[in-house]
């Protein structure tokens, strides 16, 4: 059973994040050839200002 955890900025809207797991499942099925049923996708929505790349916040940017 594939499990899929995915950390996203936050402000997606409902419809498209319903969008990004239909797409996600979808394309796990044709790949792995298994039951959408058996897909699970985990969604954690991350503020800006608690992800950092390169060392620097994200919230910092302009």
């Amino acid at each position: 059973m594939p499990t899929f955890n995915i950390q996203l900025f936050e402000g997606r809207t409902v419809e498209q994040k319903r969008a990004f797991v239909e797409a996600i499942t979808r394309a796990t099925c044709e790949t792995l050839g298994c039951d959408p049923g058996s897909v699970d996708i985990i969604l954690a929505d991350v503020k800006k200002e608690n992800w950092a790349t390169a060392g620097k916040l994200w919230s910092d940017e302009l």
